[in-house]
């Protein structure tokens, strides 16, 4: 789960999922990921045989990403992964809140 559990590595398998895509694309589709935070995923993906990079000779030179073909069987289990986040994620909150309280109320009993 290490090599693919993270949460940058869940969404840029599922962006790429739908194609190749250049670096600033992937930038601009994964929200609120840092540049060098990409970078690094996309070098463990690529390391993991996931993702292969090419770079193509043009001035500025371009670089693509896409899945490898192991990348690919990740689609499904990851958007089932991400599905059942979205479907679970009122009753993750009120799990939260009613930890929470718990614990707020053992604190105060101290």
């Amino acid at each position: 789960m290490a090599l693919v559990g993270d949460k940058w590595s869940v969404l840029v398998v599922v962006i790429l999922g739908s194609g190749p895509k250049r670096f600033n694309e992937l930038k601009r589709l994964v929200a609120r990921i840092t540049q060098r935070m990409l970078t690094v995923t996309l070098r463990g993906l690529e390391r993991n045989g996931l993702v292969s990079r090419t770079v193509y000779p043009t001035v500025p030179p371009s670089v693509e990403y896409r899945l490898t073909e192991l990348g690919t069987t990740l689609i499904e289990p990851v958007t089932a992964l991400a599905t059942w986040a979205i479907r679970s994620k009122d009753a993750i909150g009120l799990a939260r809140k009613e930890f929470d309280a718990r614990k707020a109320a053992v604190h105060e009993s101290k």
